[in-house]
């Protein structure tokens, strides 16, 4: 067990970290919700969706009342929509059991809520001692120990959260966490980390033995797959088209989309209006945006709609969708 490493991250992190709001409560609601917007989606881009989320749903209690759609609307752009869809379920059974768990094994029964939100949230927002494995602290584990486990693999991970649970300040266990995280966020970077400016960096054996660049190690990475795919941009007095996902699709349901050329058969292809970039995990999308003209009539077994872009904040518009549109200045 490497000694000292609570009480170096806690100086670290008290001299200085970054502010983000959900650093600025204890509220377990708004912890909450800043965890599950965090999953897979950098802090900076986090923030303006926080704010405006939590100036709509300011309680756990409003978020529950709240429709589907509006609530899918307001995280539109932030991707990973299941994570929307299950923070209203897991909403909807807090209210209906009258208070918030304080518990990891409470938040752990609700809806969304893995082994890392619920470290999170516990310990936190009511000063529970378990450590938070993500994959910043992942990272820094690796390297503190130099260990080459693939990180892929349950077994490396347990070993991990074993290590990560020996560092634990139990007094400050949120504050740890936050500091530990900072730490792989801000220092103990994927690529090329500072480590001159690591307060562990006298105890990281990764340093010690030149490895830090080779560690963490994740086996059977997925090589990522390139699509080539058009988007059809169809307007009419001043509004445009645009296609609902059916169920049937299976991603991202009920998100409205432009349609593309398959979806819209007799639409009329113009001029390119432009190109833009889109990644889902190993997926990377090239998307061209076609200007077109509507068929004379409009497919059955999907919804269609005519939508002034000005109230496009208004539905659950898909992330592909706000690109395009502002390739064409419509929004």
């Amino acid at each position: 067990m490497k000694r000292g490493v609570s009480s170096l991250l806690a100086a670290w992190y008290a001299r200085g970290h970054r502010d983000l709001p959900w650093r600025r409560t204890a509220d377990p609601y708004r912890i909450w919700v800043s965890e599950i917007m965090l999953q897979q989606t950098r802090a900076a881009a986090v923030i303006p969706y926080y704010e405006r989320f939590l100036a709509r749903f300011p309680t756990v209690e409003a978020l529950a009342a709240a429709p589907e759609d509006e609530v899918l609307a307001l995280w539109s752009g932030l991707g990973y929509y299941s994570r929307a869809r299950n923070l209203l379920r897991a909403a909807r059974e807090i209210a209906a059991r009258g208070s918030f768990p304080r518990s990891y094994d409470e938040l752990r029964q609700l809806a969304g809520i893995g082994d890392y939100t619920a470290a999170a949230v516990a310990s936190i927002a009511f000063g529970e001692p378990r450590a938070v494995l993500d994959g910043n602290v992942l990272r820094v584990v690796a390297r503190m120990e130099n260990d080459a486990g693939d990180i892929g693999s349950p077994k490396t991970r347990e070993r991990f959260r074993g290590v990560a649970e020996s560092w634990l300040d139990r007094r400050e266990p949120g504050t740890f966490n936050q500091a530990l995280m900072e730490l792989g966020a801000t220092v103990c970077l994927p690529r090329r980390p500072p480590c001159t400016e690591c307060p562990l960096r006298t105890q990281c054996l990764a340093r010690q033995n030149g490895t830090v660049e080779q560690l963490p190690v994740k086996l059977g990475k997925v090589q990522p797959e390139r699509i080539e795919a058009v988007l059809l941009l169809v307007r009419r007095s001043g509004r445009i088209l645009l296609r609902q996902r059916p169920a049937s699709e299976g991603q991202m349901p009920g998100f409205w989309d432009l349609p593309a050329p398959d979806q819209l058969p007799g639409a009329r292809t113009g001029t390119v209006v432009g190109q833009f970039r889109h990644t889902i995990t190993h997926h990377h999308y090239t998307f061209t945006v076609r200007a077109a003209g509507a068929p004379k009539r409009l497919p059955g077994g999907a919804h269609y709609r005519w939508l002034d872009p000005r109230k496009a904040a208004g539905i659950p518009l898909s992330t592909t969708a706000r690109k395009a549109l502002r390739l064409g200045e419509l929004l």
